[in-house]
């Protein structure tokens, strides 16, 4: 018996060794002395973040070990705090206490310049519709993700500080939706692919979701796995938070730099909207709509960035939109003109092109809502697209994949959004800037 005692050890030992990471890793937005790193490996292991100052590289520190089990599809998130702010870090990730690759990361705490200095610069990606094909479960025909899968690596090689991803971030199918392991599945096979990986790695990420992420095409509140549905989504992205302890959702705030953003969870509480008019009738439900009111009078940022899976100023031929709950819509832009809240732009996604729509009103700065897509999945035309009254010139983008991108940059004074949209080969389609002097209510006679 003894002689067997090496035998296990030395199996135990190779398989530890022969866990790898699969999948990230990924930082959520930072605050100034933290971050969130996630993560995913193809089997049971102990994870743990090795970091240190870029500046002083011998100054490394280890995180706490935390267990990747296999009824969370080896996925962790590991939480770092006690940084510097303004310092960019580097890291690498340990799986039974060895590298995990001989890649090492970096992410950067923000900087602590209220008070002191202008807002620093930085660069927001954001695009949707990201649909990865696998034959055997795609629909018959050409298949809908096609091959512009280098459109990561093109968003990649921007560097951007954060990426925010507007929706239909994956596709379920139908032999997905219909169970919470088929769901799961979907989660980690896509996830998981090499072409997505370079972008995951870059900067910080947030999400949001649209019905090809929460559930079946269309997908509204009566969806009986949206439980299962949220549960994935906080497993697989490292938002701040999801929802309120008294009102469960996806939707959420941070700060980035002086930039606000309000996350929406436009289908937990959905009605279809195919449901008769009604006061009652909403998208978002009058819990997360309170919430998003609260948070914006507390706001005090010169952009307030609104972000949803559907269009909610434009209502077009094809793709959902806030336009179809008059009643809940109404009354938040009465609630803008009303309290005169100043600096709030809208973005999203879904409708498989990107422009930028502007609404005009009366007495007010106009709202703009920029949509970005598609990233990876089917792409249309239609030239009456172009005629428009609220779409903004040279703003409309399809036929092609695209994702979005906006500099913030200036000092207050002049603090702008430089808007623009690229496509998968890095070529810059359209260009357009938002100045915060020209989101500002004007003053009251």
């Amino acid at each position: 018996m003894r002689c067997l005692i090496p035998v296990f050890a030395a199996l135990l030992m190779l398989t530890a060794q022969a866990v790898e990471l699969i999948a990230g890793p990924m930082a959520g937005p930072p605050t100034m002395r933290g971050v969130t790193l996630w993560l995913q490996a193809d089997a049971e292991a102990r994870a743990s973040i090795e970091y240190w100052p870029e500046a002083s590289p011998n100054a490394r520190r280890r995180s706490a070990a935390m267990a990747l089990k296999a009824d969370e599809q080896f996925v962790g998130k590991v939480t770092l705090f006690g940084l510097e702010p303004g310092r960019r870090y580097g890291y690498r990730v340990l799986l039974n206490d060895k590298p995990a690759s001989k890649a090492t990361f970096a992410f950067a705490t923000q900087v602590l310049w209220q008070w002191r200095k202008d807002a620093p610069d930085f660069t927001l990606q954001a695009g949707s519709c990201n649909f990865g094909n696998e034959p055997g479960y795609d629909r018959p025909g050409k298949p809908y993700g096609d091959r512009h899968l280098s459109i990561f690596s093109t968003m990649a090689a921007q560097k951007p500080d954060l990426t925010l991803w507007l929706g239909d971030n994956l596709y379920f199918r139908e032999v997905d939706y219909s169970s919470p392991e088929g769901m799961a599945y979907r989660w980690q096979r896509d996830r998981s692919q090499g072409y997505l990986q370079p972008a995951l790695q870059v900067g910080a990420h947030a999400a949001i979701w649209d019905d090809h992420d929460y559930g079946p095409n269309d997908a509204n509140k009566s969806f009986v796995f949206k439980g299962e549905a949220l549960k994935l989504q906080q497993r697989y992205w490292a938002n701040p938070a999801y929802g309120l302890p008294e009102t469960p959702g996806a939707f959420t705030t941070f700060s980035f730099n002086d930039v606000d953003f309000f996350l929406l969870d436009n289908r937990t509480y959905r009605d279809d909207p195919r449901m008769p008019p009604s006061p009652d009738k909403a998208m978002f439900g009058p819990s997360q709509m309170a919430w998003l009111k609260n948070a914006l009078l507390q706001s005090t940022a010169p952009f307030k960035i609104i972000a949803g899976g559907s269009q909610m100023l434009n209502k077009g031929e094809r793709g959902d939109s806030w336009a179809d709950y008059p009643a809940e819509r109404d009354d938040f832009l009465r609630f803008l003109q009303d309290t005169r809240v100043d600096g709030v732009m809208f973005m999203s996604g879904d409708v498989h092109r990107s422009e930028l729509i502007r609404k005009t009103r009366e007495g007010m700065y106009p709202l703009h809502d920029l949509t970005c897509s598609a990233l990876t999945s089917g792409v249309y035309r239609d030239e009456k697209l172009l005629e428009r009254p609220d779409l903004v010139p040279g703003t409309l983008v399809m036929g092609e994949r695209n994702f979005c991108q906006l500099r913030f940059e200036g000092g207050k004074a002049n603090r702008q959004a430089v808007v623009r949209v690229l496509n998968d080969l890095g070529e810059v389609k359209f260009e357009h800037v938002i100045t915060a002097q020209s989101l500002k209510a004007p003053k009251a006679k």
